[in-house]
């Protein structure tokens, strides 16, 4: 079968940036605190990961020392958060499982409608597409099928409740299934929060579908992952000291 995604890597800097994304969360797996204290870390980062994602759907990125968590978005980023180890197998398995599953979690306390795609719009046709491509559909690097499966669950919104933090819940899961980051070290979600001008425009280039905005889309989310490998170097250099 032809590998719908393997154009992508001939698309203008894709390649070198794929490249570069590899190197920076290959290097931080080899920091000393990490080949040990990774759990540890892995931690942090994933705390990190859903503070940055709820602040871009909305939420508030202050997590109370004490007591429950009362902004919504981000009580369901950090549920998403705490679910994606055990939701490794079943997204690699059944991915449309998986999203449900991502979408219960984020959405819980924003509406009732929980884990089921919107009807019309084709969004169940391209869910199936996307699910494909991840089920062993595709051997497109690491790097892009994460972008990919981020830049498509951003545009189809198929859920209509805390996409957001589904589509990046789910690109992380994808850069841990795909070897890219098996440790889940890298905190790409920190470099979106920053450049969220940046980030919203280069999701709404690629749901445009021309290779240009698809190209960009891909680069964008590789310099994060770049960006999120500094955080974690950050972070395993704050727990040596």
């Amino acid at each position: 079968m032809t590998d719908a995604l393997a154009p992508l890597l001939d698309l203008p800097g894709v390649t070198a940036a794929v490249a570069a994304a590899r190197e920076s969360v290959a290097e931080v797996h080899r920091h000393p605190t990490n080949r040990r204290g990774w759990p540890a870390t892995a931690a942090e980062a994933s705390v990190r990961a859903a503070r940055a994602s709820a602040v871009l759907d909305g939420g508030d990125p202050e997590i109370p020392a004490a007591g429950e968590v009362s902004d919504p978005v981000l009580a369901g980023a950090l549920r998403v958060a705490e679910a994606l180890g055990p939701l490794l197998p079943t997204w690699e398995r059944a991915p449309m499982q998986a999203l449900a599953k991502l979408h219960l979690l984020a959405a819980a306390d924003l509406t009732d409608t929980l884990g089921r795609p919107r009807p019309g719009l084709g969004v169940t046709s391209r869910l199936d597409l996307l699910a494909g491509l991840v089920a062993g559909g595709s051997k497109a690097p690491g790097p892009v099928l994460a972008a990919i499966v981020h830049g498509e669950l951003l545009a189809l919104a198929p859920f209509g409740t805390a996409d957001g933090v589904v589509a990046r819940a789910a690109a992380r899961l994808t850069s841990i299934s795909t070897g890219l980051d098996p440790k889940g070290l890298a905190v790409p979600e920190v470099s979106f929060m920053r450049r969220k001008d940046s980030y919203r425009a280069a999701a709404e280039a690629f749901a445009s579908g021309e290779p240009d905005g698809v190209g960009a889309w891909i680069i964008f989310c590789c310099e994060a992952v770049e960006a999120g490998a500094r955080e974690a170097k950050s972070i395993a250099d704050a727990a040596t000291a």
